[in-house]
């Protein structure tokens, strides 16, 4: 089907709608207004408005609202920094290294190095755009790609203690939520079906026409705000349900603030939602979750119970709102002129910081208190969505084993090691338990092996610790003067392996684990060398092929040589052995890697 007569394309919206302000039309359908000519050195405004109609229009990487914001605020910044300098450049071609240098060194003395050149490299990647790229000094841009202070490592999460004390507290101020709203369905129900019911007739007119009556009363904010919350949530629902939803679902708090109200639910065990992840990049925004529902009455403990719960405690305000998220709740608006159908609203449509959630206020209410340390007094305990997604991910990672690929659901694989595990204390503590314990089992496994090798040829190691009287230097060993010396010990009958009854054929490092194999003082230098050069090999190998090649050996040495020896001995080894421990040379050139 093609339309009558002649098509006529309508015509895009320029960036630059007029003069020097910028327009930005986000995909989260969120917009906004830059006014150029209002920034710093007046000199930059055209180039940086062209620059910002690149970065914000359809092929830019700014895609939100808040990615638009943070984008304008660093140019602002920056530009109102360069203007504040004793020679500022007014134009970009004046801009030269030494005035970034010179604003870094202002923000260094209020801001750490890594935030402080944040600011500084940001805003180079911003000039590399047209026609900013064309002007601007390539030596200046060069100068913001260096890495100083790059390292960052986030907020750690919490311990168990205080993260079972958040979420007992977010479960209880949930389970008020749902049982004072499921008390006033049931209530309204009631009403319908037995007339003269007094005192709910009331609260069946809120639920018909969504508009809470006002008040004469003295406090009528109060009054209104307690009669509302029967039937929907308010404002000071929010922090609690946004708590818990970050920490069952793991996900960042921006992306359970723009959850739709639309799911499906799949054979009754699990709800699908399609979510927004912001940090994915370009046309990366959207994927699909899926949510364990658990059993009933266990809604507040599986990320799909608590969605669907949520569904069900905000579904009469989204009615009325007509909200396209799940979130829509119940305002008092004596102090905006709201009134009405009006007072319900989705808090995160405007943007996502539209609405102040006073997790602060929320900690307060629930006296909660980081772990006490060293005696001192209990501090309160900073509650941030950040942190709890942090403690999540830390969580899942100890369940799974450590296994980053499947524990990286909502993040990279190295966002999530960089940003979450990393610098978390729990996280680092685990890891060591679980090395210890990683390198036990394998030390464990090698000194078996060579206890079975050694049972296969001869049963023991012949270990000699004391010098014979009338030989004190110990020029030859005290006995089996015919043993004959090899790289590290000496053999007593090489023509007769233990094993085989034949001539030897083995590894010289195969000796540790036979009957002929005799070791004296005199051997003990050259065993400590060998011991380094096997540590020197872990750097060249992998961990696996390490223990396999050289495990049983260093565990004879650790455990059946050195532990016959005192510690004096060792120590005067220890200053005369040979850095050479030709280990090179008696391994094949081709065993090695």
């Amino acid at each position: 089907m093609l339309p009558s007569g002649p098509y006529t394309p309508t015509e895009g919206e320029h960036a630059i709608a007029s003069g020097l302000t910028v327009r930005f039309d986000g995909e989260d359908g969120r917009t906004l207004l830059v006014d150029v000519a209002k920034m710093a050195l007046p000199g930059w405004h055209t180039a940086v408005a062209e620059a910002l109609a690149l970065a914000l229009g359809a092929t830019g990487r700014s895609r939100t609202l808040s990615s638009a914001k943070g984008l304008v605020t660093r140019v602002r910044s920056m530009l109102r920094s360069l203007s504040e300098l004793p020679d500022p450049p007014t134009g970009p071609p004046l801009l030269e290294t030494a005035h970034l240098q010179s604003v870094y060194n202002q923000r260094r003395i209020t801001q750490k190095d890594v935030y402080a050149w944040r600011g500084i490299a940001l805003f180079g990647q911003f000039l590399t755009l047209p026609p900013l790229v064309d002007t601007v000094n390539s030596s200046v841009i060069d100068y913001t790609c260096r890495q100083i202070g790059q390292t960052r490592i986030g907020q750690p999460g919490y311990s168990d203690g205080e993260f079972d004390r958040i979420l007992s507290a977010a479960r209880s101020d949930i389970t008020a939520l749902r049982d004072r709203i499921r008390l006033s369905e049931a209530a309204i129900g009631q009403t319908g079906e037995q007339e003269g019911l007094e005192g709910d007739k009331e609260l069946v007119a809120i639920a018909e026409s969504g508009v809470v009556p006002p008040s004469r009363s003295f406090s009528a904010h109060v009054v209104r705000l307690e009669l509302a919350s029967r039937l929907y949530m308010t404002i000071r629902d929010l922090a609690p349900m946004l708590v818990l939803m970050v920490a069952l679902t793991g996900r960042n708090i921006e992306t359970i603030k723009e959850l739709p109200w639309e799911h499906r639910i799949l054979e009754t065990r699990a709800v699908e939602v399609r979510v927004i992840k912001r940090r994915r990049g370009n046309h990366r925004w959207f994927e699909t979750a899926t949510w364990e529902i658990g059993p009933p009455g266990r809604e507040l403990h599986y990320p799909g119970g608590l969605y669907l719960l949520l569904h069900e405690l905000t579904t009469r305000s989204r009615n009325t709102s007509g909200s396209a998220s799940v979130w829509s709740i119940w305002r008092s608006g004596h102090n905006t002129g709201l009134r009405g159908i009006e007072e319900h609203f989705d808090p995160f449509a405007r943007e996502l910081t539209a609405t102040a959630i006073n997790l602060a206020g929320w900690r307060t209410r629930h006296c909660l208190h980081a772990d006490v340390v060293d005696g001192t007094p209990p501090a309160p305990l900073a509650v941030t969505g950040n942190r709890i997604k942090t403690t999540a991910d830390v969580r899942r990672t100890k369940q799974i084993g450590g296994h980053l690929p499947s524990a990286a659901r909502s993040n990279t694989i190295p966002v999530l090691f960089r940003n979450y595990l990393r610098g978390d204390p729990t996280t680092q503590e685990w890891a060591h338990t679980v090395v210890a314990a990683a390198v036990s089992d394998a030390e464990s496994s090698a000194l078996a092996a060579h206890r079975r090798a050694l049972h296969v040829a001869g049963g023991t190691l012949n270990v000699q610790p004391e010098r014979s009287a009338t030989n004190p230097h110990g020029d030859t060993p005290p006995t089996h003067t015919d043993a004959a010396d090899t790289a590290w010990s000496a053999c007593r009958d090489h023509d007769h392996h233990p094993a085989t009854g034949r001539s030897c054929r083995a590894s010289f490092l195969d000796c540790f684990h036979c009957g002929n194999c005799v070791i004296t003082p005199d051997h003990l230098p050259g065993l400590l060398g060998l011991l380094d050069a096997l540590a020197a090999r872990r750097d060249q190998l992998s961990e696996a092929d390490w223990w396999v090649r050289y495990g049983p050996t260093w565990a004879a040495i650790r455990h059946d040589v050195l532990s016959k020896f005192n510690r004096s001995e060792i120590l005067a080894a220890t200053e005369i052995k040979p850095t050479d421990a030709l280990l090179d040379l008696v391994e094949s050139p081709w065993e090695q890697t």
